[in-house]
């Protein structure tokens, strides 16, 4: 029998007026976008955490400390792309991995695609593996109110 694992994530990050929205690896074009140390990545911060969590390698903010100047602005792809070897180096591959996003602004549906297939191309798996899914926060919370943003991913990993 083959060893499989699961590992959930979770990222939120708050929303300015003037900041760049990246999501799912691409720029969307939107009057708000998200804050953090990186390019604020919630979909690829979320992945993360949810690949590293099923091979119990800790969280993102151990291997990538929002205290480390290395990763300033740092395109999260990069840091998508690190995890990736962390998670085959320990002897995974990666089976699957569903994410949501939760916003209330820009609409996510137009964008699935192209997210799909940059992600597919920075974790070297197919886009058919990847599946991108959003909601709203029907006007409630921090969400609701274009505060923040935030993502939840789960992932599968297949020992070799």
């Amino acid at each position: 029998m083959a060893k499989i694992r699961i590992g959930f994530g979770y990222d939120v990050h708050r929303l300015e007026e003037g900041k760049e929205l990246w999501l799912g690896g691409i720029k969307l074009s939107h009057n708000k976008g998200a804050v953090g140390h990186s390019d604020a990545d919630v979909l690829i911060h979320a992945i993360c955490d949810a690949l590293l969590g099923a091979a119990n390698l800790r969280d993102i903010g151990f291997h990538f400390p929002n205290t480390a100047a290395e990763y300033k602005g740092i395109d999260s792809k990069l840091l998508l792309k690190k995890v990736c070897v962390l998670i085959r180096t320990a002897g995974y591959e990666i089976g699957n991995v569903d994410a949501t996003l939760a916003l209330e602004a820009p609409k996510i549906n137009p964008h699935i695609p192209e997210m799909q297939r940059v992600l597919a191309e920075v974790m070297a798996i197919p886009a058919n593996d990847i599946s991108v899914k959003a909601t709203t926060n029907e006007g409630l919370g921090y969400v609701g109110s274009e505060h923040g943003v935030n993502a939840y991913a789960v992932a599968l990993i297949e020992k070799r």
